[in-house]
């Protein structure tokens, strides 16, 4: 997968400067299921603090955000090939089973997410409908029960922000 260009600014001696600019560097191959994940910024608060200068996205995190916190990460889905494990596919997301095991992928996070397709197409599946996405469309998702199908012959690019969130029905 191509890298995903990261700059990040902050503030030296009170002045705005470029504290990153490089291709994100914490870049993941997800072994059970093939999809290349790239983390680019976390908080671990709200409000965010941006007083520092360290790389916020230096660390091992699974999918959901922290508690109180946010995540920034673009996807790279190749397209499906083959059977997978769903416990190997839960177990490299951090996230645990919730419902129906119609995808092996199948997950819920406790945030709202926004999700852009950059490129390629995808299909989002849900408990009982599927909604095929495609470049430049935009998803706003709340909590719900999904799993991202490539069914396509190219790559698919999303990027996501997810940011914590409460009152997630059981």
């Amino acid at each position: 997968m191509k890298p995903v260009r990261r700059v990040v600014t902050g503030h030296r001696d009170g002045k705005a400067v470029v504290l990153f600019d490089s291709a994100a560097p914490n870049q993941k191959l997800r072994q059970a299921s093939g999809l290349v994940s790239s983390l680019l910024w976390v908080t671990d608060e709200a409000p965010a603090d941006i007083a520092g200068s360290g790389d916020r996205a230096a660390r091992e995190i699974g999918v959901p955000p922290p508690p109180n916190g946010t995540i920034f990460r673009v996807v790279d889905f190749p397209p499906e090939a083959g059977t997978r494990s769903r416990e190997a596919v839960l177990q490299e997301m951090g996230v645990a089973h919730h419902g129906s095991a119609r995808h092996p992928a199948m997950h819920r996070t406790r945030s709202v997410d926004y999700a852009v397709v950059i490129e390629g197409e995808i299909d989002m599946l849900l408990d009982d409908s599927e909604v095929h996405l495609k470049a430049g469309d935009v998803l706003v998702q709340q909590g719900t029960n999904h799993a991202w199908g490539n069914r396509g012959s190219g790559n698919c690019r999303i990027a996501f922000v997810l940011i914590d969130a409460s009152g997630i029905p059981a």
